[in-house]
Order: C-alpha cells, then sequence, then structure tokens
C-alpha cells in the first residue's frame, strides 16, 4: 500500500511540475513580465509559505543561521543552486518552450556522472556511458529533428538549455549536506527565500515599475498557480521517495515531460516535430539507464565481500 502511496505522488508530482512549463509560458508571452519579476515574486512567496508552514509545525527554521558553516552553505545553495536553476529554467522557456525546457533538465544525470568520475578520477560504468550516449542521441534529433541540414530551434535555446543542465546538476548535488543536517523542507524554504531576494536586489527597479502587472487579475491568478501548483509538485516529488526507489522515480518523472507536450499541444498549438518527439522519448529511455546503472552500482557497493 505504501508503495502504490508513493507511485501516486510521484505521478501527481511530476504531473503538477509539467504543467508550470506552460503555465510560465503564458504569462511571459501574453503579458509583459520579464523573468526577474516572476522569480522574485514566485520564489519569496514560496519560500515564505514553506517556512511558515513550518514554524507553525513547530519546527526550529532559525537553527541553521547560528552556524557560519551551514548559513554560507545556505546562502550558496539559495543563490547559485535555487536561483540558478529556476532562473535558467524560465529563460530557457522564454527563448523556447514549456516542452523544449523541461527536457533539457535530463541533460543533468550526464552532469553529475561526469563531475563523480572527475572527482574520483576514474571512467564512469560502461552501462552508464551507454545510457549517456543514448540520451546524446535523443538530445540531437531533439535539435535538429532528423535533419543534418542545422538547428530546429535557436542557439539560443541550446545555450540556455545546456546552462540549466548544469545549475540543476549543482541544485541536485549540492544541498545535500544540508537536507541531511536540518531536512528538505527547511533547506528548500531557506533556499527560495534566499533566491528571491538576492534576485530583488540585483532588479529592484524592474520589480517596481512590473509590480502593476499584479492588478490584472488574469495575471495574478495565473501566477499564484504557478507557485501553488510549483510548490506542491516539489512536496509530493520529495514525500515520494520515502515509498519508492531511485529506479521507479526516475521512470515515473518522464510524466513531467509527457504533462509539458500535451498541455501545449492543447493551449498553445505547439507540436514537435516526428523526429523531435522521438528525441525527446529516446532522452527519456537513456536517463532511465543511467539511473538504473546508478542504482546496481550502489547496490553492489553495500553488498558484503562474501556476496559481489
Amino acid at each position: 500500500m505504501s508503495r502504490l502511496k508513493g507511485i501516486a505522488m510521484i505521478i501527481a508530482g511530476a504531473m503538477l511540475w509539467g504543467a508550470t512549463g506552460p503555465m510560465i509560458e503564458w504569462l511571459l508571452a501574453n503579458t509583459e513580465m520579464t523573468v526577474s519579476f516572476m522569480l522574485v515574486i514566485r520564489l519569496l512567496f514560496a519560500g515564505v509559505l514553506l517556512l511558515s508552514m513550518l514554524k507553525i509545525q513547530g519546527n526550529p527554521i532559525t537553527l541553521p543561521w547560528r552556524s557560519k558553516l551551514w548559513a554560507r552553505q545556505l546562502l550558496i545553495f539559495g543563490v547559485v543552486g535555487m536561483l540558478g536553476v529556476q532562473y535558467t529554467f524560465v529563460a530557457t522557456i522564454n527563448v523556447s518552450s514549456a516542452v523544449i525546457a523541461t527536457l533539457f533538465q535530463f541533460l543533468a544525470p550526464i552532469y553529475i556522472i561526469l563531475y563523480v568520475s572527475w572527482m574520483h578520477r576514474k571512467l564512469p560504468p560502461i552501462a552508464q556511458v551507454a545510457g549517456m550516449f543514448v540520451t546524446l542521441i535523443g538530445l540531437f534529433f531533439l535539435l535538429t529533428n532528423g535533419s543534418l541540414s542545422g538547428l530546429t530551434i535557436s542557439k539560443g535555446t541550446v545555450l540556455w538549455g545546456i546552462v540549466l543542465g548544469f545549475t540543476f546538476s549543482f541544485y541536485t548535488l549540492y544541498p545535500s549536506r544540508l537536507m541531511q543536517e536540518w531536512g528538505v523542507l527547511v533547506s528548500v524554504g531557506w533556499a527560495m527565500l534566499i533566491g528571491g531576494v538576492a534576485l530583488l536586489i540585483v532588479n529592484p527597479v524592474t520589480v517596481v515599475k512590473q509590480s502593476y502587472l499584479l492588478t490584472d487579475w488574469k495575471t495574478a491568478l495565473m501566477l499564484f498557480l504557478v507557485i501553488i501548483v510549483g510548490t506542491g509538485a516539489f512536496i509530493l516529488f520529495l514525500a515520494s521517495m520515502k515509498y519508492i526507489t531511485a529506479i521507479e522515480t526516475s521512470i515515473l518523472s518522464s510524466f513531467e515531460p509527457l504533462t509539458a507536450i500535451i498541455i501545449s499541444m492543447i493551449w498553445f498549438g505547439h507540436v514537435l516535430g516526428v523526429w523531435q518527439l522521438v528525441g525527446a522519448g529516446v532522452m527519456l529511455i537513456g536517463v532511465t539507464q543511467i539511473s538504473i546503472a546508478g542504482s546496481k552500482i550502489e547496490n553492489e557497493a553495500d553488498m558484503p565481500p562474501d556476496k559481489k
């Protein structure tokens, strides 16, 4: 029963997260809202919401700030990790579409494997290399739609997408110690608040000038939905990890781009080319292969010597 609960959580979380992309795309396309304004409001509101919920539940949310070590890590995670991945994701949507941005996130496992291999000074296992190769083949079809004559998306999209993969990798790897020490929600709540404040400090004029956008009820409602749906998706995703394996999480996360594709087709009429759809599928297969290979390696490492 617990496993079914976890499966339901990850599917719901992935679908909700996939739905936020088209919402963001609508806001950027139909209003004068900038990436900076959207993220300041989104991060500040979500951060305050999460921390307030934790405070009401009696959690000591200010404890990490009593240590210089944890305070420094929170600041780095908030600015480079949280703000970095949020900004590059929304910026990629701004120059392309929600579907393309969502798929570029799936490059992160490749960067993580390369980083871990470099840190340990050894080549990654063959199974993971095969998964990386398959993922890159899928990316090729996504970018070119199977034609060697050139890219079917802009160079700006490719640049932002590559950076998105890097920031998502940092966001995944860096906060592990923070989350182990203080919990996921406390770490993420503070990171959102820090990221929002940092972006507000950098762009105060833009935020003030665009505040009038919130007087339009459609714009305000859509931004509110982006915040609530995105935060809910994140909580469901994290909660599911208690009940299901990393392999199941990786496979079921494919509901995220599938949701973005379906919503974008219905809402905006966006249709990927045949080979782009093939590429998207191949990328998901490659990422799943990477996840399965990584899980097998961890299981073998945990086995006693006489069982290997």
